[in-house]
């Protein structure tokens, strides 16, 4: 674990975050800062309607959505509750002003990742599959670094961190109700299984009925908090820039701390460029690959700015943040101190939801990839009961020993899917380019593979 450890911070201090930083500045600019100048597209688009001029799979589809509401169920999780109050508890308030900054220019390499994922989908017998494994298969011919990256996120997602969001759920639901961990345990892994057995289908229509639902819930108790804290808000914001820039730190090297801490939150919040997204953005059925990495963009916004925003506001209009706790634990002070023991409840409730859609969301990921390395109907029932079993492990082993797991395979993912996103990135450059030139004409933008004839795109023909 030490090894696991020391290995883990060294990758993601100087080559992840290097990596991560370096290509979304590269992407902002060769894409002309897409994030920001077709915002109100994505908004636009978001609930667009099915009737894509491409046949269906059978008579059933993933729509645009659904496939973005499967991805924010992964991004949004106890992370946006937990990470958010340990990233101020290490780097102070202007943790919060680099989070932003690395929403802002990731949301490019979210882009860039679903663009290509959707490029180079394949059709199944239920639905579109796809993800960074396939556009290292098909797209890079490497099928060898497909198969690293499909391990990687098996384990990393699909298994290991699994555990994680069991864990933090049946805490925080054995603390609030007084039920031992694991009968919660156990009845977290009927749940899942009960939803993953359903297939694709299931967890989409899953996700898009619960993600509205649990980020608007935590959105308006975030608003209201602000409404009775309206006073407060401009030294608040006064706060978090003064600190950003190390202006009220007697120490020079508080404002790197702000800085570390900022960037690896908003890394590790919104997910963009570690390639797990980019395996729900394969499913939509859409005319043009550009509208599903214009709405993963938008889940980066969503996801950081929104929703760890919320979170952030509320600690810091709380006041706590100096008082020694860390964590969940933070959070959960800082809601009682706006809301009293209701806050407590809520809080409880918002766990559930989020750590449950990211088990569910997680679970497709370790699922798309298992088919790309054995695509057998045997080999995916056998996946599913795995996971059930995970999510019971989750409410009786240690957090410490899969989380130093963890992080070193989503280093690796991260690492192994960017350099397959700078490799192929000349056809997301391409692809935009084509959206915006059909849209100058006038037209609905609809993809022709002819625009490629070099690549393997059975999604598209």
């Amino acid at each position: 674990m030490e090894f696991f450890n020391t290995l883990s911070d060294w990758l993601w201090t100087y080559v992840v975050i290097t990596m991560l930083v370096g290509c979304a500045l590269y992407f902002t600019w060769n894409l002309r800062g897409v994030q920001f100048t077709m915002l109100p597209t994505m908004i636009r688009n978001l609930f667009r309607p099915s009737n894509e001029p491409i046949e269906s799979i059978g008579k059933r589809k993933i729509t645009s959505f659904q496939a973005f509401a499967i991805s924010l169920s992964s991004r949004v999780g106890t992370g946006n509750l937990a990470g958010v109050a340990s990233a101020i508890f290490v780097g102070g308030p202007g943790a919060v002003f680099w989070m932003w900054v690395m929403a802002l220019l990731g949301a490019s390499t979210a882009f860039m990742e679903a663009t290509l994922a959707q490029l180079f989908k394949r059709r199944g017998k239920e639905s579109f599959y796809g993800g960074p494994a396939y556009y290292m298969k098909f797209g890079l011919k490497q099928p060898w670094m497909g198969a690293l990256f499909a391990g990687l996120i098996i384990y990393g997602f699909g298994l290991s961190n699994q555990i994680v969001q069991s864990n933090t759920l049946c805490d925080a639901i054995s603390n609030a109700f007084d039920v031992p961990m694991p009968y919660v345990a156990a009845g977290l892994a009927l749940l899942t299984l009960a939803i993953i057995f359903g297939g694709i289908h299931r967890i989409a229509r899953f996700c898009a009925m619960i993600v509205p639902f649990m980020a608007l819930g935590y959105i308006l108790l975030a608003f209201y908090i602000l409404i009775v804290n309206f006073t407060q808000i401009p030294t608040m914001l006064s706060l978090i820039v003064r600190s950003a820039f190390g202006w009220e730190q007697a120490a020079g090297g508080a404002v790197g701390v702000a800085v570390m801490q900022g960037v690896k939150r908003g890394l590790f919040s919104n997910e963009a460029g570690e390639g797990s997204a980019p395996n729900a953005a394969a499913t939509a059925t859409i005319p043009h690959p550009v509208y599903q990495g214009l709405l993963q963009s938008l889940g980066v916004f969503t996801d950081t700015l929104v929703i760890c925003t919320c979170t952030a506001f509320i600690i810091l209009l709380s006041g706590l943040y100096t008082e020694g706790s860390d964590g969940i634990i933070l959070t959960s002070h800082a809601m009682q101190h706006h809301l009293g023991r209701f806050g407590g409840w809520f809080l409880t409730a918002a766990i559930f939801l989020f750590a449950y859609s990211t088990i569910i969301a997680n679970y497709f990921y370790g699922e798309t990839n298992v088919r790309y390395i054995c695509n057998k109907p045997w080999a995916v029932a056998l996946f599913r009961w795995l996971s059930g079993a995970v999510v019971l492990t989750g409410g009786f082993m240690s957090l410490q020993q899969a989380w130093s797991i963890v992080d070193l395979a989503m280093a690796l993912m991260t690492i192994t899917n960017l350099i397959a996103v700078l490799l192929l990135s000349r056809y997301a450059f391409r692809l935009l380019k084509d959206f915006r030139e059909q849209r100058k004409k006038g037209k609905e933008p609809v993809f022709n593979p002819e625009l490629f004839p070099e690549a393997d795109l059975e999604g598209w023909k």
